[in-house]
């Protein structure tokens, strides 16, 4: 009974942990050595591109359950974004297809809530459900990466369709917390930023225009993430296939600078003017937060982490006391 967790990031690595403290056997892949994780977690060297590899890991381990959150992200997928296509679509279809080959019990995959920022310009103040309606040409993925996650998350489904693979489709919010290292997710590097400015006790500009953004954005923190995962790996009736993992609350660009100042009260910025578009460069911005009543109704889950305790969390490692 050994579940595999692909991707070495900071929440594949948060997963791997979770599962291991609850006596599971754990493998954890990533194209780079992974670095220590907590918990008695087996390493191994793969690339999601190669399907023989993948396919010799599940028979080799005896794996029964995939946790897929190997990925690039947008920042990396704009510098190269043929490897981002290979990673994020081949790389998906691939575990689904040596998952179904091997029988695989479950596959949890990883994907974004920016799949639905393109429609947020015809969206109403409701929160946001996972089945939005979509017009496949004028509303169609603002970014590649949005544009992968998407096909990610279809040919999840259609692998459930055809061939009965118990596969689950998370859509994580924008995801920060504390991975030690510089980030390459647009939410990453806006909270690096911000707490390396705090820390220095010099002022900053905020005027990067993936980093501003008008209107509201909702945040997750990546511990809440890994928790979903483990949620998604035993929920019993996983109806409606797709969840969107978020806190259901947003928060403008200016109160995220003051959250962050609260820990950080040096901090100074200097933003750039308020761009009429949403997050991270997308056209339109978040008309409503999204819902987390599905994940609540069929996982179990709801997010435990405010984005106080995120940032803290980021820029000490640990929980502070408030």
């Amino acid at each position: 009974m050994t579940i595999l967790v692909t991707g070495a990031g900071l929440i594949g690595r948060l997963t791997a942990e979770r599962l291991a403290a609850r006596g599971e056997a754990v493998v954890l892949a990533d194209v780079k050595p992974p670095p220590p994780v907590a918990g008695d977690v087996t390493a191994v060297v793969a690339d999601v591109t190669d399907f023989a590899a993948l396919a010799a890991i599940l028979h080799h381990h005896r794996i029964t359950r995939i946790v897929h959150t190997a990925a690039m992200l947008s920042t990396g997928i704009r510098q190269d974004p043929r490897r981002g296509v290979e990673v994020n679509v081949l790389g998906t279809t691939n575990v689904l297809e040596a998952a179904r080959q091997a029988g695989i019990g479950r596959v949890v995959v990883a994907s974004s809530t920016t799949v639905t920022y393109s429609v947020f310009g015809s969206l109403g103040p409701e929160p946001i459900g996972e089945d939005v309606r979509m017009a496949v040409v004028s509303e169609r993925p603002g970014s590649i990466y949005a544009a992968t996650k998407l096909a990610g998350e279809h040919m999840a489904l259609v692998y459930h369709d055809l061939y009965g693979l118990d596969a689950i489709v998370l859509r994580y919010g924008a995801v920060i917390g504390s991975d030690g290292g510089p980030s390459t997710s647009v939410p990453g590097r806006l909270l690096d930023s911000l707490i390396a400015a705090g820390r220095c006790g010099r002022p900053m500009a905020l005027d990067d225009p993936y980093l501003l953004w008008g209107g509201e954005e909702e945040f997750v923190d990546a511990r809440d993430c890994a928790d979903a995962n483990v949620a998604a790996l035993d929920a019993s009736h996983p109806e409606a296939r797709v969840y969107t993992i978020a806190t259901g609350r947003t928060v403008t660009l200016a109160g995220f600078v003051d959250a962050v100042r609260t820990v950080l009260p040096d901090l100074a910025v200097e933003c750039g003017p308020e761009p009429s578009t949403g997050f991270a460069g997308f056209r339109h911005r978040r008309p409503a937060p999204s819902s987390p009543d599905a994940a609540a109704r069929d996982l179990g889950f709801r997010c435990r982490h405010d984005l106080a305790s995120t940032i803290r969390w980021t820029a000490f490692g640990r929980e502070q006391p408030t």
